[in-house]
């Protein structure tokens, strides 16, 4: 499998944890079944709340320090986003020794506050106050409150609602349904697992998971969700019969170069396996955490207008059927529990629409957009963008569940970027204030104004997995950090403009013309 071939150096001690993470997760240690992660939500802070002291956790619940900063100097923001990284990586570190130690935690109740979530605390109050340092030194001022983002929360596996699992879709009672068919999902095969408190060992062919998810709670059948039932306020279309209805196409294929990594430039540039997941990249060419602008522009391209330069990126879909892939025993794969067969998407459509109430204007080069939430899990709803479907079924969507699809129906991911910007900025601290998402009218907030809406659909050839005694066989599941347990609601999409001025105004006026063009 072709990867990006740029040569970096791993720290030891990142191949160390990597390397407790596999034993957890997929290697020939102690591990637990598949923890009914789905832990009570409460939808209204975003935060999984954990229910009983001494209870079974599931995995681990930290604030999102990066999503508070909203006042960044520019002069601070390579710094703070190195430290965000390595509070990222003390979380993934946490989470392995989490996965590592069920025995200790079914003899100790106090064991997971004391030898996991107190010495989690004691360095992020460290990395916490670089940040604040890092924040002070560039000229700003540091952010009230920053040091109480420091304490983590476990996260209890116990059995999850009835109608939990779709969270504002509507489609609660699809949910329920699906647990009625006969698949026993819910109330058979979850009731039993819950009263051995998630302790019964794993059975054999789980893909190597070994708790870290998915369950058979993520799955859903397509036919079981109702139309036009997401009402997400994330990720509206914007294109309408009004405004600026044209289209433009850039045909960039679907990664025929195998050209993955696990970093994230936008978030974490500078930092080797950033993201903890592996992306799969098309368009520009030469993508990993040292980039600059400059070799963007200059770097080949697999978009079939070479003046798109741009880079389209999102992580891989993996079946989890026992794979060793490449990366198996690498940090991002295997060692931190992304395992299985990684997916090509069989159709990678990357299509730009304008806006229901008005032109859009051209973006300014190296804009960046992440669209979705790779922590939604413990983070909430309020950034997630999650749309799976199947082929033939696609006026339902499902955000946070997989869909099942039917012989013949492959599996869709959309998402639908936010298409209002502030007019000034390429990037914003959190990476997401300098963009938004359009209103249900279709017009954007006060101050924004309109721009090219990329709508990026994947499609993918993959089995439909099978719910067997309320375990899941041979699922499919997105690449993510290890405490989000592979739910589908992590799914998310990144894109940076690098199309030349010229190429860029003929999308712009194509769009606001009423033209189809690619």
């Amino acid at each position: 499998m072709g990867r990006n071939t740029r040569k970096r150096r791993m720290p030891l001690a990142t191949k160390a944890i990597a390397g407790t993470a596999a034993l957890a997760l997929g290697g020939g240690g102690l591990v637990w079944a598949n923890f009914y992660a789905s832990a009570h939500e409460d939808r209204s802070s975003g935060w999984n709340q954990t229910k009983a002291t001494g209870a079974q956790m599931a995995t681990i619940n930290c604030p999102d320090v990066g999503q508070q900063l909203k006042d960044v100097p520019e002069g601070a923001r390579q710094g703070v986003a190195k430290e965000l990284a390595l509070l990222d990586k003390q979380i993934t570190d946490a989470y392995a020794r989490l996965a590592d130690t069920r025995q200790a935690q079914a003899g100790d109740p106090n064991f997971v506050n004391n030898a996991i979530l107190g010495p989690l605390k004691s360095k992020r109050v460290a990395t916490i106050d670089r940040i604040g340092i890092n924040i002070n030194r560039a000229g700003g001022q540091r952010p009230q409150g920053l040091d109480q983002l420091a304490q983590c929360e476990g996260v209890a596996a116990e059995q999850p609602e009835v109608n939990d699992g779709n969270g504002g879709d509507g489609q609660n009672n699809d949910g329920q349904d699906q647990n009625n068919d006969g698949q026993d999902q819910g109330q058979d095969g979850g009731q039993d697992q819950g009263q051995d408190n998630g302790l019964d060992p794993v059975p054999e062919g789980n893909g190597g998971q070994a708790g870290n998810g998915p369950v058979a709670q993520d799955f859903i059948k397509i036919e079981d969700v109702q139309p036009n039932s997401r009402n997400l306020p994330n990720g509206l279309a914007a294109n309408g019969d009004s405004g600026s209805t044209g289209t433009f196409t850039t045909e960039c294929g679907t990664n025929e170069n195998g050209n993955a990594n696990t970093d994230n430039i936008i978030v974490a540039p500078g930092v080797d396996n950033g993201a903890h997941h592996r992306h799969d990249y098309v368009g520009n060419q030469d993508n990993d955490a040292f980039t600059s602008d400059e070799e963007f522009l200059q770097a080949d391209t697999s978009c079939q207008n070479q003046a798109d330069k741009s880079t389209y990126y999102w992580p891989v879909l993996r079946l989890q059927d026992g794979t060793q892939e490449a990366d198996a025993n690498e940090a991002g794969g295997g060692l931190e529990g992304n395992v299985g067969k990684v997916l090509q998407a069989s159709q990678a459509e990357l299509r730009f629409v304008g806006n229901k109430a008005s032109d859009v204007v051209a973006m300014p080069t190296g804009l960046r957009i992440i669209t979705g939430d790779a922590k939604a899990f413990t983070n909430g709803l309020a950034n997630a963008n999650t749309s799976w479907s199947c082929t033939g079924f696609e006026d339902r969507q499902v955000t946070e569940q997989y869909p099942i699809c039917p012989e013949g129906s492959s599996v869709v991911r959309t998402s639908n970027f936010q298409s209002c910007w502030d007019g000034q900025n390429t990037d914003s601290a959190n990476h997401r204030d300098h963009v938004a998402f359009v209103q249900a009218d279709g017009s954007c907030p006060n101050g924004f104004q309109a721009i090219p809406q990329l709508q990026a659909k994947l499609v993918y050839d993959v089995p439909a997995p099978q719910i067997e005694n309320g375990q899941v066989v041979n699922p499919f599941a997105v690449d993510g950090f290890p405490e989000q347990l592979h739910k589908p609601i992590t799914d998310h999409n990144d894109f940076i403009n690098f199309m030349s001025e010229d190429l860029m105004n003929q999308v712009v006026q194509c769009i606001n013309s009423g033209q189809d063009c690619q």
